[in-house]
């Protein structure tokens, strides 16, 4: 049984001008915010509500589980129903999930609001296939790492963002400003996005399970969703906690510190059009082992040298710059693999590599719990380094 489709139907290149790439960017960039928008958080509500770094940490575990759910179980849809209508009905569950944060008086309340906010918030892993799918053939790598580096911007500057917010006012009001721009967003999609018909007819639960049919097939497919899952477990790992480090001695350090060091990071997101065109050039192998040794070389860095924000800045800078070149290569290399199939294609590889998310963030918050700053940089060590000898072993013969 194959669960290959045809295409419906398909848009012409020149549907994706340039002003509806911009919409496209900005739009996945403020979605993803929303799943990121709780990290610099943890100090005040570990605070708030008498928390451990392990209890706090399940506050990004949840908005990450939310996200791969929602990857998992919402995206694929993009293959069978007309996208831009899905795309205004899951920003709008979104805004109302962000919305029950807002009002949140427990912990219990907060973490349950999270999860549904990352759940809605993968809104954006609609807007990359999308992309891709109505980008001319040509482009398709650079224009993934446009829109990829619209994300990579709101991941760190939702942190700034929040930050600031949370510092100068409260984490609710954090809550209520995420949901009047993701209103925004709604409003600016509704204007600016293409219908684009469905390339499946196929019913849900066959679309399901052909996700697990798309996997078994595609070595390349398995190769990339476990490196990626690997680094940003790495990735989440350092993030979920570094509220946590600059709350200690020797920095006693506010949310507000956190935000500033994101947006020295977000210099990465330079790296994303790069990557794309490096991949469309000359594939995606090079880029891709290359970042995940960046990732490695940011941790190296925070456990040489401990209790420097200098060093947090420089390692900050390169980890963010070898995942934002790893996710895009190894998403152009995923992308090519069926054009008939991008959402779900899609759907696998943010799926795996949020649920990798998620366990990073959870392992690294008992890291930090058992063993201090050591044991998360310890930990996303590892998982960079395992990332990258996946990366580097040669595929076995067929």
């Amino acid at each position: 049984m194959t669960y290959s489709a045809t295409p419906i139907e398909h848009l012409p290149a020149e549907s994706l001008s340039r002003s509806v790439l911009l919409v496209l960017s900005a739009s996945s960039g403020l979605a993803v915010a929303n799943s990121y928008y709780n990290q610099p958080m943890l100090g005040e509500l570990s605070s708030e509500f008498g928390l451990t770094a392990a209890t706090a940490a399940m506050v990004p575990v949840l908005t990450q589980l939310g996200n791969a759910s929602g990857v998992l179980f919402i995206a694929p849809l993009g293959d069978r129903f007309e996208r831009k209508r899905l795309i205004l009905i899951t920003t709008s569950a979104l805004v109302v999930a962000l919305i029950a944060a807002a009002v949140s008086a427990s912990f219990l309340w907060l973490i349950v609001a999270s999860f549904f906010v990352g759940l809605f918030a993968t809104v954006a892993q609609q807007l990359v296939p999308l992309s891709v799918h109505i980008a001319p053939a040509n482009m398709k790598g650079q224009v993934l790492g446009t829109v990829t580096g619209g994300i990579l911007l709101g991941i760190l500057l939702s942190r700034t963002l929040s930050g600031f917010v949370t510092d100068w006012w409260d984490w609710h009001v954090m809550f209520w400003i995420a949901a009047a721009l993701m209103t925004s967003v709604g409003l600016v999609l509704a204007l600016k996005l293409p219908r684009v018909a469905p390339t499946t007819s196929i019913g849900y639960f066959s679309l399901i399970a052909s996700l697990w049919a798309l996997l078994r097939e595609h070595s390349i497919l398995r190769r990339a969703v476990c490196i990626q899952a690997a680094i940003f477990a790495a990735f989440l790992a350092f993030w979920s906690n570094l509220a946590l480090l600059l709350a200690q001695e020797p920095y006693r350090l506010g949310s507000s510190a956190v935000g500033l060091i994101a947006l020295v990071g977000a210099g990465g997101a330079l790296a994303a059009p790069l990557a794309g065109r490096l991949a469309d050039k000359r594939g995606s192998a090079a880029v891709v082992s290359t970042g995940a040794a960046m990732v490695i070389a940011a941790f190296a860095t925070f456990i040489t040298i401990p209790g420097s924000i200098t060093a947090l800045v420089i390692g900050v800078i390169i980890m963010d710059l070898g995942v934002q070149s790893s996710q895009v290569a190894n998403q152009a290399r995923v992308y090519a693999l069926d054009p008939t199939a991008r959402s779900r294609l899609n759907t696998i590889f943010m799926a795996t590599m949020l649920f990798g998310g998620s366990l990073g963030a959870g392992a690294g918050g008992i890291a930090f719990s058992k063993y201090g700053w050591i044991g998360t940089c310890s930990f996303g060590a590892f998982a960079a380094t395992t990332a990258l000898l996946i990366a580097v072993r040669k595929p076995a013969a067929k």
